[in-house]
């Protein structure tokens, strides 16, 4: 392996390995060189790797596999967090059945024949005989998350998932907004979704972790641009301006920073689920990175110690798996932007490299029918073989 190049071979037969090497071609010969023949990759990667070079080096040193992937805000290994490079979770044919899709023109996604799709993909995933218990079977969306297309394509695929658990990551590109990108059945793909279906042997869980509770400030959509995610006007006034003067802030130094640390939520069935912004517009109107539609009513979200919920989350998973061997991990770049301005990143991937977490910083989060920000979602991975 070269140098900065690690890699960990985990119970269930799962090699994860990753690099922040600046080349793409030498990123994935260093990975080549210590996985051997795996029969899925999945890779995350950083935006500025030529993504053209990036994808032959994969074909060409990965013949037999089946890759799916996307561009990153940044890696999660169990070394720590990554600012720039790739990683890579390679599936052996012993112990996992995968079969993927992908899902084109998703900003004029067909519902009926984006349905009728995953159910062909689940047919195929179990052809014959029965299927494994739910205990051992997920789905794994990759979306790309600058279509503005996710709560579209996620109800649409969970509607036809009949139970198996979905959980997943938006592309990102560095908070730059400029050029999420998607890899998958040897080409680049752009406004497209991978959808992996995935059989173990080993029992799995997916979960949800978010670090805030609501507070009692209030804002009212009352002018929006749904299609593009804008929000014009928070209780009528100027959103950019009621927001930041509800927490505090000068309205013309709000950041991605600012947008990390105040988040707003919307409650759904009785639950919070935060809709983060993505970035304040020149007209004093916000983008986020959710749906976001006139009427609704967001509530001003405060934090909860994140070290602490995320601890107790993954420690919860532990007991219930009998032990963690892996994780497979979808982390909003909002919630580590937050966690290292409080300065508690430290303790966030002293978390992630005792359960073995591996993924990547995401523009958004899927978890069953359900879109997200500012949340950590995943797949915990097992020790136990299955009798």
């Amino acid at each position: 392996m070269g140098q900065g190049t690690q890699m960990r071979t985990h119970l269930c037969g799962i090699v994860t390995a990753w690099t922040e090497a600046a080349d793409a071609e030498d990123a994935v010969a260093e990975i080549a060189a210590a996985i051997g023949k795996p029969a899925q990759l999945v890779v995350f990667f950083s935006p500025d790797y030529p993504v053209e070079a990036l994808n032959r080096a994969l074909s060409e040193r990965f013949p037999h596999a089946d890759i799916a992937g996307c561009t990153m805000s940044g890696g999660i290994s169990p070394a720590g967090g990554l600012e720039r490079g790739l990683v890579v979770v390679a599936f052996p044919a012993r112990g996992f059945r995968i079969v993927s899709a992908l899902l084109d023109v998703i900003d004029d996604l067909d519902v009926e024949r984006t349905a009728s799709a995953v159910r062909a993909l689940r047919r195929t995933l179990a052809p014959e005989g029965p299927e494994q218990p739910s205990g051992h079977r997920f789905a794994l969306s990759l979306i790309d998350g600058l279509a503005n297309a996710e709560e579209t394509v996620v109800s649409a695929i969970a509607w036809a998932l009949d139970g198996i658990p979905l959980v997943g990551g938006s592309a990102g590109d560095d908070l730059t907004f400029r050029d999420t990108v998607l890899l998958h059945g040897g080409a680049i793909h752009r406004n497209a979704a991978i959808l992996l279906l995935v059989e173990s042997d080993f029992p799995v869980q997916i979960f949800k972790s978010d670090n805030f509770e609501p507070t009692t400030t209030k804002f009212v959509v009352t002018a929006s641009d749904d299609g593009r995610r804008i929000v014009h006007e928070l209780n009528a006034e100027p959103a950019a301006r009621e927001y930041a003067m509800a927490v505090g802030l000068d309205p013309e130094r709000l950041s991605p920073m600012s947008f990390a640390a105040y988040p707003l939520a919307v409650k759904i069935g009785g639950e919070y689920f935060c809709r983060s912004i993505r970035h304040m517009n020149p007209d004093s109107s916000l983008s986020f990175f959710c749906a976001i539609d006139e009427g609704v009513v967001l509530t001003l979200a405060q934090p909860r110690d994140i070290v602490a919920t995320t601890r107790a989350e993954l420690a919860r998973l532990d007991a219930a798996l009998g032990g963690i061997d892996l994780v497979l991990g979808f982390e909003c770049v909002l919630r580590r932007l937050d966690a290292e301005s409080r300065q508690v990143r430290q303790g966030i991937d002293d978390l992630y490299r005792r359960y073995n977490v591996v993924g990547f910083d995401t523009y958004g989060e899927q978890y069953r029918a359900m879109h997200l920000n500012q949340t950590f979602t995943g797949i915990a991975i097992g020790r136990v073989v299955a009798p």
